[in-house]
């Protein structure tokens, strides 16, 4: 990605802020080739790259770039009226179709990605979707850009894209839900807070590396199914109350908030 010159529109918000970073601390675009938008006109976080520019000025970052990264909210879309035409665009933005990015803006190279908030850690899984006009070079410029943030594959249709947006674009979120619901029974049941907090966050510190190794999800809860002692009580006690079904309404939820069905 060097030599290109990239316009980050809202790239002070703290998802473009971590993209950048983790771009800039792995070499994939140089600190002189980013310009950065904020409506403050300064930034915070990026003391260590003064080469990088930063403007107030959404109109004229775009025109020296070649590739445009869309980090607004889609709140505030209705805000920005630029002609994109010839570039490449990288959106970050959940709910805002591909063919809503080209009527608006005029280009066709444009590739969808849905980080999450582990971007921040570099963990973030992100799938990336390429319109058909993209370039092999505009692909392997996405692939290195969200690829410096954690994990960064491609999926073929718009639907695959909705649908990990429910799924993986969450980070933490659906698994911080289930933490604080045990947090919330084991005081329930009269265990100090603070004793509480400290079991369950040393439980999720070991549970992410098992989860992560070589052992599928399934893998795991059948060796403990098999066991037969209190964990499988407790996750043959989950699936016979719902589970599976809470699971998909969840997942549904969040899969038809991405496609704007919601």
């Amino acid at each position: 990605m060097k030599g290109w010159r990239l316009a980050a529109l809202g790239g002070g918000g703290w998802l473009g802020r971590a993209l950048i970073l983790a771009a800039l601390q792995r070499g994939v675009i140089a600190p002189a080739d980013i310009c950065i938008t904020s409506r403050r006109g300064r930034l915070e976080g990026f003391e260590a790259f003064p080469a990088v520019t930063v403007s107030a000025d959404n109109q004229a970052a775009p025109l020296v770039s070649e590739a445009v990264l869309l980090a607004v909210r889609p709140q505030d879309l209705d805000q920005l009226s630029l002609d994109l035409s010839g570039k490449l665009v990288l959106s970050v933005m959940a709910m805002v179709p591909m063919e809503e990015i080209r009527r608006r803006f005029g280009s066709v190279r444009i590739i969808r990605a849905m980080p999450n908030a582990a971007a921040e850690q570099c963990l973030s899984f992100t799938p990336l979707l390429a319109s058909p006009e993209t370039t092999p070079e505009d692909r392997s410029l996405a692939a290195a850009f969200f690829g410096a943030s954690g994990l960064a594959e491609w999926v073929a249709t718009e639907s695959e894209l909705d649908y990990l947006t429910g799924l993986t674009g969450s980070g933490p979120a659906f698994f911080a839900a289930l933490a604080a619901a045990m947090e919330r029974d084991a005081v329930a049941q009269g265990l100090p807070p603070a004793l509480a907090s400290r079991a369950i966050g040393q439980l999720i510190k070991g549970a992410a590396p098992m989860l992560a190794g070589e052992r599928s999800p399934a893998d795991l809860v059948d060796i403990f199914l098999d066991y037969q002692g209190t964990t499988a009580a407790g996750l043959k006690a989950l699936e016979e109350n719902g589970l599976s079904t809470l699971v998909r309404v969840m997942l549904e939820a969040a899969r038809e908030k991405a496609a704007g069905l919601s």
